[in-house]
């Protein structure tokens, strides 16, 4: 049986029962953001997400997606596979800030890197 973190328990690195920290520990599980990326345009098959993952192991791919399917925050897709379910996309439009913020990062260390003025 995996242990998933969930809102309301105590989570790793946490003693409390935030849901943020729950939220923290799932995403922070080896690849669970990289399937949740890989699914925000279109419902994928087991062996498609395996592909687009850098063929990892799919023990590792079966555990994520239980726990991201527990946590509904991916769904089975009608035509079979996986798909966001409405949980993961509202989490995937709150996370768009950080994506546009992260390039405006990488643009601002390229700015400030040692040989940027050569």
């Amino acid at each position: 049986m995996t242990i998933f973190p969930k809102p309301g328990q105590p989570v790793r690195g946490s003693h409390t029962d935030r849901p943020i920290m729950a939220l923290l520990d799932l995403l922070g599980r080896r690849w669970a953001m990289r399937i949740i990326w890989e699914l925000r345009e279109t419902p994928l098959t087991f062996r498609e997400l395996r592909a687009r993952c850098d063929a990892m192991s799919p023990t590792v791919l079966n555990d994520r997606l239980h726990e991201l399917r527990e946590t509904h925050i991916i769904a089975s897709a009608e035509a079979g596979g996986y798909t966001l379910s409405q949980s993961g996309k509202s989490l995937l439009d709150a996370m768009m800030p950080l994506l546009r913020w992260s390039d405006e990062w990488q643009q601002t260390l390229a700015a400030h890197a040692p040989d940027a003025d050569l």
